[in-house]
């Protein structure tokens, strides 16, 4: 930042703060300091503590409930709820975002914040006002439009807007950027540094460290609960490369971010040709268009494509058409052609998914780990219908040890697990299945460089045990560094099949950029699913 001054008047001082849960000490003697007007990034793993500080910061976790001093504005603090730290101006956006779907965006900027007279609400300046709010965080939306018209990263800024409601001197953003595209994304930085020149200081929580490096002015390192250290991001005296961040994070040296991995490749396992997909809603829209891929055993195959390119509806409408309509293709396996008209019937023939929305649609968050684990292959632990309790657990501990799930027992609530162990849980769902082909969507959003690890190791092992793999990823450097293979696809259409030795990030945005999906379309000599052949039929 051009006019950035270091100077030691800190708007925030946490000191010493040690929060405990049953059986698990989440903070010790933890210390943040944030300067009055500084964007202050805080990295870790997951697990390592950095959501429940901002809880405990927010009131989220009252006080009386962990050990320390909060100092905000110089004054000691306790905070027994957020309307507390609200009242204060302490704004925290957490990772999921707390908007109403089918209320408008006039009603979320101001919900338990109401603009009323005498008990009644005053429709007219609520809607004056956050038109107000709307132009500050360049959001061209009508106010009354619902919030389940328009996109998540529209979302964010009505959560911001909700923020700047609330006359705020420090907010916290979670993740902010988890669920955006590179557009929305970058859009989002660009509104933080602008409320930072009007005088707002930010906590951003984030795991994407191009972004710290790109906008933090201080980045605070905690691992395990104990912070590390805090880096000032403007000095030439101190290391604060990526490397340098990730070492704290992880507590060793990341030499190679993907691990080593040879591919023995066998034979096709899995073709899909022809396939075309129309909206849900809008039955004349195509949303995936004849689409052709393959997948052979022993291969790990990226999928690439731009949000809104049709990744997540292909994949879906593939598992059992658990999306859209007027659905037409092939799907072959092993060479012969299947017939899949639900997920039940996917299963059955070997294909699982696991989807890019964990807590939503990939776990039961009431449910123990256990349960979690075993719930798609109930059947394998039954008898007459009754499932075997012991083996159950037998199978739970089985995986937990062997996907390095860190929870104190199987006996916890999925929802209590960092989002990298709930992401391994929902693996171990799929793959007690035991399919031949694992369709992985967005498998590492959200966790942590060390947790992406694991993963990308567990992705290695399961292609060496002659799985096919098709993942989808919105990162191109881990799709170049995982894949043996990847697609891309704009506008629902598959635009090029690249190898990974001569695949970039450059020539693969060329092609999920193409505006003509017909160029560029390069079909993998051993794929089975000709794109030239594709070329033909359209022209």
């Amino acid at each position: 930042m051009d006019d950035y001054i270091v100077v030691d008047d800190y708007i925030l001082e946490m000191q010493e703060i040690t929060k405990e849960f049953p059986g698990v000490k989440a903070l010790t003697d933890v210390t943040l300091r944030v300067r009055r007007g500084e964007i202050h990034a805080i990295c870790g793993e997951n697990g390592a503590g950095k959501s429940t500080l901002m809880k405990v910061l927010s009131g989220v976790h009252s006080a009386g409930s962990y050990a320390g001093e909060i100092l905000f504005d110089g004054q000691p603090c306790s905070f027994r709820t957020i309307r507390d730290s609200e009242k204060l101006g302490i704004v925290i956006i957490h990772q999921e975002l707390a908007l109403s779907p089918y209320l408008s965006i006039a009603e979320n900027i101001f919900m338990g914040n109401e603009r009323s007279r005498s008990g009644v609400i005053d429709w007219r300046k609520t809607t004056q006002e956050a038109q107000v709010l709307l132009d500050r965080v360049g959001l061209d939306e009508d106010p009354s439009t619902r919030i389940t018209d328009i996109g998540v990263g529209k979302q964010q800024l009505v959560e911001i807007a909700k923020a700047l409601s609330k006359e705020v001197k420090l907010l916290i953003l979670d993740e902010p950027t988890a669920a955006l595209n590179d557009d929305d994304s970058e859009n989002l930085l660009r509104l933080i540094k602008q409320l930072q020149s009007q005088g707002i200081t930010c906590i951003m929580i984030s795991h994407k460290l191009g972004e710290i490096e790109e906008i933090a002015d201080t980045t605070t390192i905690i691992r395990d609960g104990l912070t590390i250290e805090s880096l000032d991001m403007h000095s030439q005296a101190q290391d604060h490369s990526q490397e340098h961040i990730i070492r704290g994070m992880v507590g060793r040296p990341l030499d190679h971010r993907f691990p080593d991995h040879e591919s023995t490749i066998g034979e096709e396992v899995l073709a899909i040709k022809d396939w075309t997909v129309h909206h849900p809603i809008d039955t004349s829209r195509k949303v995936v268009d004849c689409v052709s891929l393959n997948v052979r055993r022993g291969e790990i195959v990226g999928l690439a494509g731009l949000m809104g390119a049709g990744r997540t509806e292909l994949a879906m409408s593939v598992f059992g058409r658990a999306y859209g309509t007027r659905i037409s293709g092939q799907v072959f396996k092993d060479g012969k052609e299947i017939q899949i008209r639900s997920v039940q019937d996917a299963m059955n023939h070997g294909i699982a998914y696991a989807t890019e929305d964990r807590k939503r649609y990939g776990l039961n968050l009431i449910q123990t780990v256990k349960e979690n684990i075993t719930s798609a292959a109930l059947t394998k632990l039954s008898k007459v219908g009754v499932i075997e309790v012991d083996a159950e657990t037998g199978v739970a501990e089985e995986y937990r040890k062997e996907l390095n799930v860190k929870t104190p027992t199987i006996e916890v609530s999925a929802s209590k697990l960092s989002g990298g162990n709930q992401q391994k849980v929902v693996l171990a769902k799929w793959i007690y299945t035991d399919p031949d082909v694992l369709i992985l969507d967005e498998p590492t959003r959200g966790i942590d460089v060390g947790a992406k690890f694991e993963i990308y190791t567990i992705i290695g092992r399961l292609a060496d045990e002659g799985k096919g793999v098709l993942m989808i990823s919105s990162e191109l450097p881990e799709l170049l560094g995982v894949c043996d293979r990847i697609y891309t696809l704009a506008q629902g259409r598959i635009t090029g099949c690249l190898d990974r030795d001569e695949a970039t990030q450059e020539s693969l945005m060329h092609l999920m950029t193409a505006e003509d999906s017909h160029r560029g379309s390069k079909a993998h000599p051993d794929s089975g699913t000709d794109a030239g052949d594709q070329q033909e039929k359209d022209l």
